[in-house]
């Protein structure tokens, strides 16, 4: 697999980023460092994107004591669990064959890491073949401190095809969220997206909004969307431990300005309170996010 597909190269190439990002995607590799090892081993939660038995792409949360993620070779990863039956990837995470992005994210260090692949099914859990592994700069990271692991919960609470009051509600006030997207044959990736609250806005019940901010230039996401419009959005309640996963398709808006957007347009909710998920303090704004209409920093 190359560093880039014709998505990305065709996004990078308009805004002008071409020979930054060849330079970039250098540290885009199969390997899995021992320092990304020892990172991994000490995380509670790992997000995974990918498709559903009906082709529509999702991201979610997986949660552990620390080393239920760990590397068991230079470009394997085991995975100890799965998730709760109803979540939407359930059954594709018991799949092998699956391709899926995953991102490793610590609010303690603002620090991620980025593996995807090739799952494989494995005893009490499953594995993952490594394919491209990377690391991000802490831009849009909040930094959060675990409070306490809630082993109960009834699962999976609500479904529908447009989001409630409630939900919307939730996404206006989200600082962070996490982007499932593919380009086929590219394998899938999960991205994390952060600003101050009321970065993503809510333009209809079907219909959500949020700036692209300057990132590495690599613009795997974009160059996915490019390439396919599938999308799934996760969004947690970092305080509450509540999920919220949103399946769709999105497309990327550039203004004359050199600014961008992403117009994504819903299709299927589904809100959850997974058992075993971690709840954690209230945020420390990152400060690289834009100012934003109406937020406040802490």
């Amino acid at each position: 697999m190359g560093r880039y597909h014709q998505g990305s190269l065709a996004v990078q190439e308009r805004v002008g980023v071409r020979e930054l990002a060849e330079h970039v995607g250098r540290s885009i590799g199969a390997d899995i460092r021992d320092v990304a090892a020892a990172f991994l081993a000490q995380q509670p939660h790992l997000v995974v994107g990918a498709a559903d038995g009906a082709g529509r792409l999702w991201a979610s949360l997986l949660t552990g004591a620390p080393g239920f993620v760990r590397a068991t070779g230079p470009d394997r990863i085991r995975v100890s669990g799965g998730l709760p039956e109803g979540d939407p990837l359930a059954g594709a995470l018991a799949t092998a064959g699956t391709r899926v992005g995953t991102i490793s994210l610590d609010p303690r260090t603002r620090r991620r890491m980025r593996l995807n692949g090739t799952l494989a099914v494995a005893p009490g859990g499953f594995a993952v073949a490594a394919e491209q592994v990377f690391s991000n700069c802490p831009k849009y990271l909040q930094k959060r401190q675990p409070l306490e692991l809630v082993v109960d919960g009834p699962g999976v609470v609500r479904r529908g095809d447009a989001l409630t009051p409630g939900q919307e509600r939730a996404v206006r006030a989200a600082d962070t969220f996490f982007i499932a997207t593919t380009a086929e044959a590219d394998g899938v990736d999960a991205s994390h997206r952060g600003g101050m609250p009321g970065f993503v806005e809510v333009l209809s019940p079907t219909e959500l909004l949020w700036p692209d901010y300057a990132g590495n230039a690599m613009f795997l996401t974009l160059g996915n969307l490019a390439a396919d419009e599938r999308a799934g959005l996760l969004f947690p309640d970092w305080e509450g431990g509540g999920l919220l996963q949103l399946s769709g398709r999105a497309r990327t808006e550039f203004g004359a300005d050199g600014s961008r957007a992403v117009r994504f347009r819903v299709e299927a909710v589904v809100e959850g309170l997974h058992p075993g998920r971690l709840r954690w303090s209230a945020p420390e704004y990152s400060p690289a996010n834009p100012p934003h209409r109406g937020s406040t920093t802490r």
